[in-house]
């Protein structure tokens, strides 16, 4: 059965606030370093010209029902370079090589991500200098948490919860007669770590440099290959079916009329 404990409020002043204190502080100090150390570079034109087709193509595939069957074709061609024949219009006004194509990547022409990495070396010191202001303080912090407030019942959840959280909310206490809605300090760490997200937001705005998983998912990697997403969304474009709304639209607004006529 488990237990019911009595939290001291000397808890709750000396090891609840001063933890979260310092997160946030961390957080906000965090930022204007990675500001500090950014270099300032101007954004590759090819990147940024992939991306706005890219966006063209998701458009075009959101509004496809609400443009005629010939509109949505030929715009599917410019994009895809399908060999489509339009009835009532002059193909060859519309043929467009398969080498023209704004989603076509040749064979070969695919960037490497990690190749594009290394040639730049200021795009390889930079992701260093992201991983740096993270590591470093979060390594510090731990062991600061992890030397003082080691084994401390610092919270508790006001609902019950089961037996699966009791690992993730009691990170350093080795009882299992204690209620799994109780939070030891070491968790308490870790939640504020990766729930402070909301917080920072707020405080330095949307785009901050404060998202820690966004970064742990950035080491994992080596940049971005803008060729995958011209790909997939020419994929995503092949098999979209065209079924304009407008009849549908023009019933219903009939309907619609009749009811109030009658």
């Amino acid at each position: 059965m488990a237990e019911d404990l009595v939290l001291d409020t000397a808890i709750r002043d000396w090891v609840l606030i001063p933890l979260s204190v310092v997160m946030v502080l961390i957080g906000v100090l965090r930022y204007f370093v990675s500001k500090l150390m950014r270099t300032s570079q101007l954004p590759d034109a090819k990147i940024v010209k992939e991306g706005q087709v890219v966006i063209r193509a998701r458009n075009l595939r959101a509004a496809a029902n609400f443009i005629p069957v010939k509109s949505f074709r030929a715009r599917k061609v410019y994009f895809s370079n399908e060999d489509i024949q339009l009835e009532n219009c002059d193909p060859q006004a519309i043929t467009v090589d398969i080498e023209n194509g704004l989603l076509y990547v040749p064979k070969g022409q695919a960037q490497n991500p990690q190749a594009q990495m290394f040639s730049d070396p200021n795009m390889a010191m930079d992701m260093m200098k992201k991983n740096l202001s993270m590591i470093i303080p979060q390594t510090l912090t731990f062991a600061w948490v992890n030397f003082f407030f080691s084994g401390f019942v610092a919270a508790k959840i006001p609902f019950p919860l089961t037996q699966r959280f009791r690992s993730m909310l009691q990170n350093g206490i080795d009882l299992s007669t204690v209620d799994v809605s109780y939070v030891s300090s070491r968790s308490w760490y870790f939640l504020n770590l990766f729930g402070l997200r909301g917080l920072f937001s707020l405080i330095l705005g949307e785009e901050n440099a404060t998202d820690d998983t966004q970064r742990m998912m950035q080491m994992s990697g080596f940049g971005f290959d803008p060729s995958k997403s011209l790909s997939a969304e020419k994929d995503s474009l092949d098999i979209v079916q065209h079924e304009w709304a407008l009849p549908k639209f023009e019933q219903r607004a009939e309907s619609v009329l009749r009811k109030f006529i009658s």
